[in-house]
This record gives structure tokens, C-alpha cells and sequence, in this order.
């Protein structure tokens, strides 16, 4: 081959050819093949990964993905460590800090609030949004430690301009914010397995962003893994952009610098709101995170068993540099492919598509002296949803040193309240019109509101409280009320005079 002659493409080398012994699944691959080698498809990067993607996804989509239950075994102690082993040694946090990164991932939208544009930019406490809360977190660090640690922004092509704009106003705060965005695949018909998207520049909605287990190769094609390793940074701390209990630990970071381990992986406590939740099992010496769809149906049971199977992923991820780099040059993160079905609308019909994702808890048991660590629920505090939202604003949390939020003092006893409201209040704009001033929640249990149901200034709610508003009536709860181990129905309008 002379110098001019191109070399063909792992894409070119794996699909050019297709003879006559050709199974279906051969064909599908072949067709997809043809399709992104055509037009400005040929010249992305990105449509070459996600063919590898598609192709591994056809060829292993008739293999069962359950797993087989007499292989499961509970992690040992060495495997899942409790955090408490981790505290009261000496360390020297500007030393170890000096050692790490902090990802945030942000490619989520706010619209399952009502939201427009990034989630991270909602507001969830005294004027903070999540985005301010991790800056602020970052900048109290680098300047009680005079460290350096860089705060990185995973981006989706649905949030990246906008952040762009936002992270400006953090220009003169002590934490250098550097942000990539992930990848950009298309949607396939769920029928033809061909792309939604005719060209690159096709509709908004023919592209998905593939799930947070894209985060190794992004990282790695945007040039961030390698500028990192280079400024001696050892670890990356990853986490959910709406979990505020993520926050850098110490504890953590030293133990994995001094144990050596490639990947930890933050547990804690299921209660019977995390029954489905991703959990930590050995397998075959190794150890993995077992979802709730890997789960045969006989024994889903079994893994929603909180004595069996106590914990579950937080998704805080403590991640070696040099061993992601490793795995990525040399291929070896093949993480499960979760088809995710969703539906575009064409020529006024709803069409079902398919988006393949991947997780990256999955990739644990990729890393070598992997594990779990078992923190405390304060590390697992997300915002999904406005009853969240309702939680974490309350009186129940403090906002320590003016960025991290920490449990009250004053709730000595038992875990977060349960609080389930209803369809009403499941807009941010609809919850604040309804719940202006949020109430005072110290001592609750548990709280359930539904239907057409308004709260008053400096409410009280003690115990457990259910308040159903009829259909087509209206609930006013009144100023100063308080509210302990009740129940209010039907309807309730108190003018004041």
C-alpha cells in the first residue's frame, strides 16, 4: 500500500463485504453500514462510534441479558467497605487534592419540571441552582486547601449552548470549570433499524445523547482525559448534576489513592423507595452492578429484598485516570446496552424509536480492585422531582459554609420524610404558585397532597398529613397553620379579614 492509498476504516473493514451465508443480523449491520457511509455521515467520528455501538447492540440483542442467579454472590467485606473503616486517619487534603477532578454530568433538561434548558440551572435553594451549589463547593475547597481541583461539565448537545453562556458569570471564582460535550447519536426505527436523522443537520429530535456510560470515550475524544493525566491529576469524582449530597470527600479520595483501586463506587442504604436500584453482587470473582432488568422475573422478588440485597448505587464514582485510558485505547468497556424506546412524531403519526445507551456504573467490573463503599444517605440527595424540591428548601437541611446542603440538627431521629405530591404541583411553576412559601417540615413523617390544594405562610406539618382535594373544589391551607397527624379532604377556603 503507497502512502496515498487510505487505509479502510474499522467500519469499512467489518461491514464492506457480505456473502451469501449472511444471517439477518448480518444484513441489518450491512444496511446500517451503508447508510452512515453515505453523504456527511462518512465524515463523523461520532457515527463511527455509534455504529460499533449498533453493531454490538444487533449482534448480542437475541442473547439472554439475564443473568444466572446461582452465579450471584454477595460482595465480601475487602468488596464493599463501610465508610466508617475510612474515617479518623491523617491525610493531607491539599496533597490529595492536588490528585483529583470533579465531573459533573449535565445533559439533562429541566422538562420533566416544566422546565426549560438545563436542569442545572433550576434554583433549589436560597437563590442557588444546582450548577452555583457545585462552583461554590469546588471554590470553598481550593481555597480552605489552596488547591486546584478543576470542576469539568459533561454537556449534551441539548444543554451545551446555554451552559456555555451561564458558566461565565463564574469568571472570578476560585474553580476553573472546563466542560466536553458527549456524544450526539440518532435514533433508530424501532421497525427498519435505520436512523431517524437523513443527514447531520436533521431535525433536533432524530438525536439522543447516549446515556452517562458515553462519558469514557467523550472524555477521552475531547481531549480532556489526556490534558488531565498530564496536569497529574490521578482521579475523576463523577456524579449526578441534580444529586447534592455529591460533594468531594476526603476520606474517600485518600483511601483509593492509598488502596490503589481503579474504580469506587459510592452504596448506601436501600429503603422501599430504592427496591429497583442498581446493586453491587461478585460474579465469577468479579465484582458487578446488577440492574433490576438483568433480574430473572423469578426472582425479582429476591432483589427487591432490602435484608438480601442492602444496598444500591448512588452513582458517585471515584475513577482511576490511567486505567479508563487503558481500557479505552485497548477497547475493553463494553458496558450493557440499554434500548431505550421512545417516539418521534412525523407526518402527524407517532413512530417508535429506539436510542441504545449505556451506563457507566456498569463499567466496574471492567476496573481492576474494584469496589463498593458504604456512605452515609447524606450523600444521596436528589432532585427529580418538586417533591424533592419541597425537601430540599425546607427547614430540614442548613446550607453549610453557604454551599453544601447538611441535615438539621433538630431531626434527631429517622431518615427524610416521604413526601408524595400530586399531579398538580409536578411543574415547577405550578408547585410555586401553590406552595409559595415552603412549610416547616422538622418533625414529618410523611406528606401527601393531591389535587387543587394551595399552602399558606409559615405552615407547620408534624407527623403524617394527607390533604385530598375533591375533584373541582379547592383546599386553602391557612396562614400559621399547623398541621400534625391529619387528615384534610374534600374542600377548605378560609378568607382573611
Amino acid at each position: 500500500m503507497t502512502s496515498l492509498e487510505k487505509r479502510p476504516s474499522p467500519m469499512q473493514r467489518q461491514a464492506s463485504i457480505i456473502d451469501e451465508n449472511a444471517t439477518a443480523n448480518d444484513l441489518v449491520i450491512h444496511q446500517m453500514y451503508k447508510y452512515l457511509n453515505s453523504g456527511d455521515f462518512k465524515e463523523s467520528v461520532e457515527m463511527k462510534s455509534f455504529y460499533q455501538l449498533f453493531k454490538r447492540y444487533i449482534l448480542s440483542k437475541d442473547i439472554k441479558s439475564e443473568v444466572s442467579w446461582d452465579e450471584i454472590k454477595s460482595p465480601t467485606h475487602k468488596e464493599v467497605v463501610d465508610y466508617n473503616e475510612l474515617t479518623g486517619k491523617d491525610l493531607d487534603a491539599s496533597k490529595i487534592l492536588s490528585k483529583l477532578a470533579v465531573l459533573k454530568l449535565n445533559g439533562g433538561l429541566g422538562t420533566s419540571m416544566g422546565c426549560v434548558g438545563p436542569k442545572s440551572v433550576i434554583e433549589v435553594r436560597d437563590g442557588n441552582s444546582f450548577l452555583d451549589l457545585s462552583v461554590k463547593q469546588i471554590d470553598f475547597l481550593n481555597t480552605k486547601y489552596k488547591s486546584n481541583v478543576p470542576l469539568l461539565l459533561m454537556n449534551s448537545f441539548n444543554t451545551n449552548n446555554d451552559t456555555q453562556q451561564i458558566i461565565k458569570k463564574y469568571s472570578n471564582s476560585n474553580c476553573k470549570i472546563r466542560s466536553f460535550n458527549q456524544s450526539k447519536f440518532p435514533r433508530v426505527y424501532k421497525d427498519s433499524l435505520l436512523p431517524v436523522a437523513s443527514d447531520m443537520d436533521a431535525e433536533l429530535d432524530s438525536w439522543y445523547p447516549p446515556g452517562h456510560g458515553d462519558l469514557f470515550e467523550s472524555l477521552y475524544n475531547s481531549g480532556e482525559l489526556d490534558e488531565l493525566i498530564n496536569n497529574g491529576t490521578e482521579v475523576l469524582f463523577v456524579s449526578n448534576g441534580d444529586n447534592l449530597g455529591a460533594t468531594v470527600d476526603l476520606n474517600i479520595l485518600n483511601y483509593m489513592l492509598e488502596t490503589g483501586s481503579e474504580y469506587i463506587m459510592e452504596l448506601t442504604d436501600k429503603t422501599r423507595a430504592d427496591v429497583k436500584g442498581g446493586t453491587l453482587i461478585t460474579k465469577n470473582g468479579k465484582v458487578e452492578l446488577l440492574e433490576v432488568a438483568q433480574v430473572p422475573k423469578e426472582h425479582i422478588d429476591d432483589f427487591k429484598n432490602i435484608r438480601k440485597f442492602k444496598y444500591f448505587n448512588t452513582n458517585n464514582l471515584w475513577i482511576n485516570l490511567k486505567a479508563m485510558k487503558q481500557l479505552i485505547v485497548e477497547q475493553k468497556l463494553k458496558m450493557e446496552i440499554i434500548p431505550n424506546v421512545k417516539s418521534v412524531v412525523r407526518n402527524g403519526h407517532e413512530i417508535p424509536v429506539l436510542q441504545l445507551e449505556t451506563a457507566v456504573g456498569a463499567a466496574i467490573r471492567f476496573f481492576s480492585n474494584a469496589h463498593g463503599v458504604v456512605v452515609p444517605r447524606s450523600r444521596f440527595l436528589p432532585v427529580k422531582t418538586c417533591s424533592d424540591l419541597l425537601m430540599v428548601k425546607s427547614n430540614l437541611f442548613n446550607l453549610e459554609d453557604g454551599c453544601s446542603l447538611t441535615l438539621t440538627p433538630e431531626r434527631f431521629f429517622g431518615g427524610n420524610p416521604l413526601i408524595k405530591l400530586g399531579s398538580h404541583f409536578k411543574k415547577l411553576k405550578s408547585f410555586q404558585e401553590r406552595i409559595p412559601h415552603i412549610p416547616k417540615i422538622v418533625e414529618l413523617d410523611h406528606l401527601t397532597i393531591s389535587g387543587n390544594v394551595f399552602l399558606g405562610k409559615n405552615v407547620q406539618l408534624k407527623g403524617t398529613v394527607i390533604i385530598v382535594c375533591s375533584e373541582g373544589e379547592r383546599i386553602d391551607i391557612p396562614n400559621g397553620s399547623v398541621l400534625e397527624n391529619v387528615v384534610v379532604t374534600g374542600n377548605l377556603q378560609i378568607l382573611e379579614h
